[in-house]
């Protein structure tokens, strides 16, 4: 039996980052606040926390005085660090470089907007990501899901298309087509594709991994909206993909009387972990 890890899966350079600065922190002091999971990975978190990570809600952060808070890469809206400059609290920001460009953006599309027009996110109501997005335009902008969720707009109305870093580029043209199709002929409309390429370019190779094992295990966090997608385009190409956090969710079955097994993951899934996975499978299949 063949077991792989794929070697492109693991941490984007944005999670590598923020995971360095905790850790840099966390050798030199024992105890680091961070605003919100610093990643969507349950067991790297806990790996985290056994050092002396503690994650806090944004209610937390209003009560704490005093201390350091590090920001994830997902980034944070502008009153997060309005409210640590009031209590005193000394920021280590990890936002990813893209997301800050992207924020950046989309504040000076808001500061320069015309009468009327509409900023528009494509991306997950509620995400950490897209919650310092909209943060931008204060809470001004819309978010849609899906084409469905387009019902929301005034197409006579002038509109400018941003795009959450980690959703798909095919999503995101169809989000396009569908605006250009819908939008009155007197109003504008603009499109700014913000997709990150080291997680949109993974596609076309997780899918050709995918294609060359018999059953695939995609290791990731269930918070991950990277995770779901990745998983997404791995099941399209090889039905024998499953979804796992850790190892112990493997099912013995899975893997009985199969010659290749191919592990892989989402960009927020530890390297360690995919291992762990693997030296599971050699224990269930010592014989493989």
């Amino acid at each position: 039996m063949r077991v792989e890890i794929d070697q492109a899966s693991g941490f984007c350079n944005g999670v590598v980052t923020a995971i360095r600065k905790a850790e840099q922190e966390l050798d030199s002091f024992n105890r680091l606040y961070c605003l919100g999971d610093i990643v969507h990975n349950s067991d790297e978190v806990e790996r985290l926390c056994s050092r002396g990570l503690v994650t806090i809600t944004h209610d937390d952060l209003h009560s704490l005085h005093g201390v350091k808070v590090l920001l994830r890469a997902h980034g944070e809206p502008p009153s997060t660090y309005a409210t640590a400059k009031a209590n005193d609290i000394d920021i280590i920001d990890a936002t990813c470089p893209v997301v800050l460009h992207l924020q950046k953006r989309i504040r000076e599309s808001y500061d320069r907007r015309s009468p009327g027009q509409q900023i528009v996110i494509y991306g997950k109501r509620g995400h950490a990501e897209v919650n310092g997005l909209v943060g931008q335009t204060d809470g001004e902008a819309v978010v849609v899901e899906d084409v469905a969720g387009l019902d929301r707009l005034d197409f006579n109305r002038d509109i400018i298309l941003y795009s959450q870093t980690t959703k798909s580029v095919h999503g995101f043209h169809e989000m396009i087509r569908e605006i250009e199709r819908r939008k009155s002929p007197d109003t504008r409309f603009e499109y700014v594709d913000t997709i990150c390429r080291q997680v949109a370019n993974r596609v076309p190779q997780l899918r050709a991994f995918a294609a060359e094992h018999e059953v695939i295990l995609f290791v990731s966090g269930r918070k991950s909206s990277n995770g779901r997608f990745l998983y997404g385009e791995c099941h399209d190409v090889n039905p024998m993909t499953y979804f796992i956090s850790n190892p112990d969710e493997i099912q013995p079955d899975w893997i009985s009387e199969v010659e290749s097994i191919g592990i892989c993951g989402a960009t927020s899934t530890p390297r360690w972990l995919m291992e762990q996975v693997r030296d599971r499978i050699n224990q269930l299949q010592p014989n493989g």
